[in-house]
């Protein structure tokens, strides 16, 4: 009994084997990173919507505290405050401007705590404050344009905190 010759391979037949042989792993590695991607889209909407549920915006024109929350939403808000405090905001998938220039910071300073995933806005300041910013972002940003701020170490000061996931904010001054 004969045994059947063994074929020998060319480098091309070689390399064709080997092409073949990767194409289902790159299919599978892209299948997960879709799939990936759509659990964690399905997650953030759940939890946004949980924390639009349990945590609804506080706060108005005259209002020296704010707790805002702006999700699937818009905000406008132009504060009168007479005592600003600060306070947070928090959006996931929306955003808007939160306008500071008609309000009067209180003497000790104030401290605004802001969170965005998959949102942003602005936030307008008077050129009268100094503003420390603390911000870290991952796929977003936090850009500021004060071109007229005041450079007075007395002058009354806004802390600004942000944290940002695939969302971003703008601080600006002027008119």
């Amino acid at each position: 009994m004969r045994r059947p010759r063994r074929r020998e391979r060319t480098p091309e037949a070689e390399g064709q084997a080997a092409e073949e042989q990767r194409r289902p792993l790159l299919k599978r590695a892209l299948r997960a990173f879709i799939l990936v991607n759509l659990l964690f889209a399905l997650i953030s909407v759940a939890i946004a919507l949980v924390v639009k549920r349990t945590h609804p915006s506080v706060g108005d024109e005259d209002s020296d505290e704010l707790d805002l929350v702006t999700i699937f939403d818009e905000l406008k808000l132009k504060s009168r405050a007479t005592s600003f405090r600060g306070g947070s905001w928090i959006t996931m998938f929306g955003g808007g401007e939160l306008d500071l220039r008609g309000a009067t910071l209180d003497p000790s300073g104030a401290t605004l705590r802001v969170r965005a995933l998959s949102g942003g806005g602005d936030i307008k300041i008077p050129d009268s404050w100094n503003v420390e910013l603390d911000s870290k972002a991952v796929m977003g940003g936090v850009g500021t344009q004060r071109p007229g701020a005041t450079d007075d170490p007395y002058a009354p000061t806004l802390r600004i905190e942000v944290r940002a996931l695939m969302g971003g904010f703008g601080i600006t001054s002027g008119d």
